[in-house]
């Protein structure tokens, strides 16, 4: 009984819907604990750092595009 419990337990997958709200959460610093559990259990270091370096240059690309439009209109 208990084999198969955890059979099911390990053949649970992350949604790429999960991964990504999770990845964000982490970004910003409020993951729950138990998210943060399922990810290490059952999510893939691969994906997590794609997603992450994703976020990242998402994040600089819009720190620069901010930064480049408020020069834009201060300077005029």
């Amino acid at each position: 009984m208990e084999n198969t419990t955890q059979q099911k337990d390990e053949a649970v997958k992350i949604t790429f819907l999960q991964l990504l709200k999770s990845t964000m959460a982490a970004f910003i610093g409020v993951q729950s604990t138990k998210n943060r559990e399922r990810d290490f259990k059952h999510g893939k270091v691969s994906h997590f750092i794609a997603i992450g370096l994703l976020f990242g240059l998402l994040f600089i690309t819009a720190l620069v595009t901010i930064v480049q439009l408020v020069m834009h209109f201060t300077a005029n």
